[in-house]
């Protein structure tokens, strides 16, 4: 098992990316050293018992020089919490935790959908070091209205992807769904697919993706209060007939694998 960190990280930067979704930068350099992309932490706020659980994010970005970025929206009390963690400010985090993403060296197409676009930003980063021309590459990147998905365009542009948007309500980019994207492209078969978002829309995708004979990876997201198996609260069903615990066997998974609920 891959080594985990339980840190007291500053809050060195703030981003309120749209009225709901805020992006929070930590000096956190044991995790970051350690993190992958499509792996996730832990995070719990303050010392007393509201919240009393941690609540689990994705790894948005992670550098080796010892800065984490997470990035969410705000939908509840422990979230509410975070988001009004100032500059500055320490917090607990554990990690890095999980099964991240297996990068393959052929052409990636990467697609999100609203907070599914999180994991894929370290993702994006890592696949553009790799010994390949990342001019193949293509992210998706879908939400409900351009406060979504505008303000991270240029953050995936950096790795020189060609980046195509989408939103619910057609006020950026296409107007509909990023599996309606992903079925207009020409990609070829041996384009690996990296995918996180609901989980409609990866069932979606992994329609698509069977059919066009593309590989798919999926970041599953499930509710969940230790993030290392012991709880047994992110359990979700597989098509082989058994259980799969989402925060130690995955959040990663092959999308054939998985049953979808939908």
């Amino acid at each position: 098992m891959m080594t985990q960190y339980q840190e007291k990280a500053v809050v060195i930067r703030r981003e309120q990316l749209s009225a709901d979704n805020v992006r929070l930068t930590f000096e956190c350099p044991d995790i970051a050293a350690a993190a992958y992309p499509g792996q996730f932490v832990m995070i719990r706020v303050g010392t007393g018992n509201d919240p009393l659980l941690r609540r689990p994010f994705s790894i948005h970005q992670a550098h080796k020089e010892g800065l984490l970025q997470v990035y969410f929206k705000i939908v509840g009390r422990g979230t509410e919490m975070l988001a009004e963690v100032g500059e500055g400010a320490e917090v607990s985090i554990l990690g890095p935790l999980g099964r991240g993403f297996r990068l393959v060296e052929s052409p990636a197409c990467l697609v999100g959908g609203g907070l599914g676009i999180a994991p894929l930003l370290f993702l994006a980063r890592e696949l553009s070091r790799l010994q390949r021309d990342c001019g193949l590459d293509t992210v998706i990147l879908g939400g409900r209205s351009r406060s979504e998905v505008e303000p991270l365009v240029k953050d995936f542009e950096q790795f020189g992807m060609t980046v195509v948007t989408t939103t619910d309500d057609g006020s950026y980019g296409q107007r509909g769904f990023v599996t309606a994207a992903f079925s207009s492209l020409s990609l070829p078969a041996s384009c690996a697919v990296y995918c996180c978002g609901p989980e409609p829309m990866m069932a979606g995708m992994n329609v698509l993706c069977r059919a066009r004979g593309n590989s798919c990876q999926v970041s599953v997201e499930s509710v969940m209060a230790c993030g290392m198996g012991a709880c047994l609260g992110c359990s979700k069903p597989t098509r082989g007939g058994g259980y799969v615990h989402v925060c130690v066997d995955g959040p990663v998974f092959d999308a054939e694998e998985m049953v979808w609920n939908i």
